[in-house]
């Protein structure tokens, strides 16, 4: 039997990439919930094999570590509900500053613009009608929205159990897609994408406990108001690759502007958070992680933003464990290597370009009026 012509090995691969991609949009409802219960299924099965290990009952042995993690997040969500809390006892202090802030920047604004206070106070009446009527939509939509999380949270345990109880049926099933002389590589593949998965997740987890304390400590002790709810936000959006860092510097510029009347505490805000971001990202997270995880900036950040796009703040969360894993898979497939050496950050040593099987042959005249190829 021929073998297939390259050209057509290609065709069949972009057309499974648009395949995959549909089948993610149409279905991320269900399959976000499950490849979630996946990555956390790794995270927990050390703590089951070794309950395992010390003879507990197989099911108290998958119940436990699950209860684990619902009391922590339980503590993260009593923790981060409290400090709503505080702000929002603050909120007339809140109001009396947005207005000063925002006095401010209208005389500003009046300074190096022909617009006059009044005519701003016009437009901003005008604008707050529609910008109400924007949030009303918004709102009505928010209701499905938190349904949805609920029902994404409910499901969570019971994936997890099922895939914890049912794991050998799943590995089963993974190696009947091989033949025999490829299971080792297999197995290699599949303890490498634990190792990465669990190294990975475990130091996110530690970044985003000595993040909140390191920088909602720091940010404290300058005396920032609401310093340890800037801190965990940060910790929790810097979770989403290059964008989340950015979006948790805007709130906590936000939450110090409604807090106090001056500008330093913004400044010392920004200062503290490039700190502790320089710390976390040259020094701290690499020594945590360590170098595992070789995926190449370009493809994060379309990662990060594809991923939103499909599922929103969870396609975001697990697009860099999940590429992680794809390129264990590519870089051992022979027919998909390409694509693992697409998605990692090993540079070559010099262009494939400038190899000799690339460089253009042209006719050069010489001295002696003979053309030879150069």
């Amino acid at each position: 039997m021929s073998e297939m012509p390259l050209t057509v090995k290609r065709s069949i691969e972009l057309l499974g990439v648009v395949l995959i991609g549909a089948v993610l949009v149409i279905g991320s409802g269900i399959i976000m919930p499950i490849l979630t219960a996946f990555f956390m299924s790794l995270l927990l099965y050390p703590a089951f094999r070794v309950l395992r290990r010390w003879r507990f009952p197989e099911l108290l042995a998958i119940i436990i570590p699950i209860l684990m993690v619902v009391v922590v997040v339980g503590l993260i969500g009593w923790f981060f509900s409290s400090q709503m809390g505080n702000l929002i006892n603050d909120f007339p202090q809140i109001k009396k500053n947005v207005s000063i802030h925002l006095h401010s920047l209208s005389e500003w604004i009046g300074r190096i613009s022909p617009y006059s206070t009044t005519e701003q106070t016009k437009f901003i009446n005008d604008k707050s009608a529609a910008l109400l009527n924007y949030a009303g939509g918004l709102a009505s939509g928010a209701a499905v929205t938190l349904s949805s999380v609920f029902i994404f949270v409910g499901l969570l345990p019971i994936y997890i159990y099922l895939i914890l109880f049912y794991k050998d049926i799943l590995l089963r099933f993974i190696f009947m897609w091989f033949k025999k002389e490829d299971h080792t590589r297999v197995k290699d593949a599949i303890y490498h994408t634990e190792s990465i998965v669990k190294s990975y997740l475990m130091g996110l987890l530690i970044q985003v406990t000595y993040m909140t304390i390191l920088l909602g400590g720091t940010l404290m002790a300058f005396g920032i108001n609401h310093a340890l709810l800037i801190g965990i936000i940060f910790a929790i959006l810097n979770l989403i690759p290059y964008v989340g860092a950015l979006f948790g510097n805007i709130i906590g510029v936000l939450l110090t502007l409604t807090s106090s009347p001056d500008i330093w505490p913004v400044l010392t805000v920004l200062i503290i958070i490039a700190v502790v971001q320089f710390l976390d990202n040259n020094i701290l997270m690499p020594r945590i992680v360590g170098s595992k995880i070789k995926i190449n900036a370009l493809v994060s950040i379309i990662g990060v933003v594809v991923g939103g796009s499909i599922a929103g703040v969870s396609g975001m969360f697990l697009s860099m464990p999940l590429i992680a894993v794809l390129k264990v898979v590519f870089d051992r497939t022979e027919m998909f290597k390409q694509w693992g050496v697409l998605l990692g950050d090993e540079r070559p040593s010099k262009s494939p370009m400038s190899f000799p099987i690339f460089r253009k042959k042209v006719p050069v005249t010489t001295k002696e009026g003979v053309q030879k190829e150069a």
